[in-house]
């Protein structure tokens, strides 16, 4: 048919470790790249075993049975993450979101969260410290993050329809426990609850508005609902064009339904574009991560679970961290000056600007839904910024 599909990368590669300048300023709490965007927020990674095979995140046919793991001395321990996060801290980061895999597979991850909550900015003010999991563990772990100082949950959910939702988890899970999960978080405070419904064309694009529906009638304003574009997680599912439904067509959805109306962002450099029930019932969210990168104004990077910094979503090649942490290099382990410095340099020389390297015909719409629709599309990636 012509189309181009993204190839898959492996991430688990022998990164380049970090210059560490000579002399640098401590940080000031105000770290900004060459384009004049701060540094804060990160994104932690704290584990990468789901027990989940979403197709578009970690599919069967990559992430299976011979599939190796990182063994559990390569992941950056507790202690190294609040050490990590702490020197982010000090550079302007005041949102940590903890990922993975799926984070609540991470033992005792409570502990971390307890670790990091402990953490504060230049100006004495917690952290808002939140944790995106896919919800299978949610019931059971609630009440601990919660009393750990966890602030808020997002849950992904692809699917009300269960034969979908566990067609799309490709692993039989039941879509009523991650409901039970929801519930349960919204019971003991960890809210708002953020629902991420992953919209991928041709499978469960019909379920937008009864999703939109089911949050607004059993959930109410506490639960927000943000759809996401489908895309490639990683560069590890091999993703499709064709399969990617615009946010605009999602927003025409639910408006024929239930009427929208603007907001305004919460913070620079929120990556969901928000609407609110013209009747008060509440809001949505849109991430156009395809049609409409966030790129111009990003403020995240993010960390993986083996101490890469990567400065972009899509990129494939990061940074060193830990090696910098326990000594992988002449002259041993650093300081926390010393890395503080290696991070600030870093952020400094950051230049990417990911959504102007996309090919142009990302956003073009309706043309490129006739493209899609006869799959003769082709769309070259570039990954940078890592």
């Amino acid at each position: 048919m012509g189309e181009h599909v993204i190839p898959l990368a492996d991430l688990r590669y022998a990164a380049s470790v970090p210059q560490v300048p000579a002399t640098a300023p401590p940080p000031s709490g105000l770290l900004v790249d060459r384009l004049g965007r701060p540094l804060r927020d990160l994104r932690i990674s704290v584990t990468d075993r789901c027990n989940f095979r979403c197709t578009y995140c970690m599919p069967k046919d990559v992430f299976d049975a011979r599939y190796q793991f990182l063994p559990h001395g390569s992941l950056l321990s507790f202690e190294e993450i609040t050490r990590v996060a702490r020197l982010f801290v000090a550079h302007g980061v005041h949102k940590l979101r903890l990922t993975g895999g799926e984070p609540l597979l991470r033992k005792h991850v409570e502990d971390l969260v307890r670790m990091l909550a402990a953490l504060r900015t230049g100006d004495g003010a917690p952290l808002d410290i939140t944790l995106t999991t896919n919800g299978s563990l949610l019931a059971r772990k609630a009440q601990a993050l919660k009393d750990a100082g966890l602030r808020r949950v997002t849950v992904s959910l692809d699917s009300l329809d269960d034969a979908v939702f566990r067609r799309m988890n490709d692993v039989d899970f039941p879509v009523a426990e991650v409901l039970r999960g929801i519930e349960t978080a919204l019971a003991v405070g960890l809210a708002p609850v953020k629902i991420n419904m992953v919209v991928k064309r041709g499978t469960n694009d019909h379920e937008i508005v009864p999703l939109a529906r089911h949050v607004r009638e059993h959930f109410g304003p506490g639960v927000v609902l943000r759809f996401i574009e489908y895309m490639d997680v990683g560069a590890s599912n091999g993703w499709r064009m064709d399969e990617v439904l615009p946010s605009a067509r999602v927003l025409e959805a639910v408006d024929r339904v239930f009427p929208l109306r603007p907001l305004q962002p919460n913070a620079d450099g929120e990556t969901a574009e928000r609407w609110a029930y013209a009747d008060g019932g509440g809001e949505i969210g849109v991430i156009s991560s395809v049609t409409r990168a966030f790129c111009r104004d990003c403020n995240r990077a993010r960390l993986s679970t083996e101490g890469k910094l990567f400065l972009c979503l899509f990129a494939n090649r990061g940074h060193d961290l830990r090696a910098l942490l326990r000594g992988s290099r002449d002259g041993g382990a650093c300081s926390d000056e010393e890395i503080a410095a290696a991070i600030g340099l870093i952020w400094r020389e950051r230049d990417d600007r990911y959504s102007e390297l996309r090919a142009p015909q990302a956003a073009a719409e309706p043309a490129a839904d006739a493209a899609d629709a006869a799959g003769t599309r082709r769309v070259e990636m570039h990954y940078i910024g890592g």
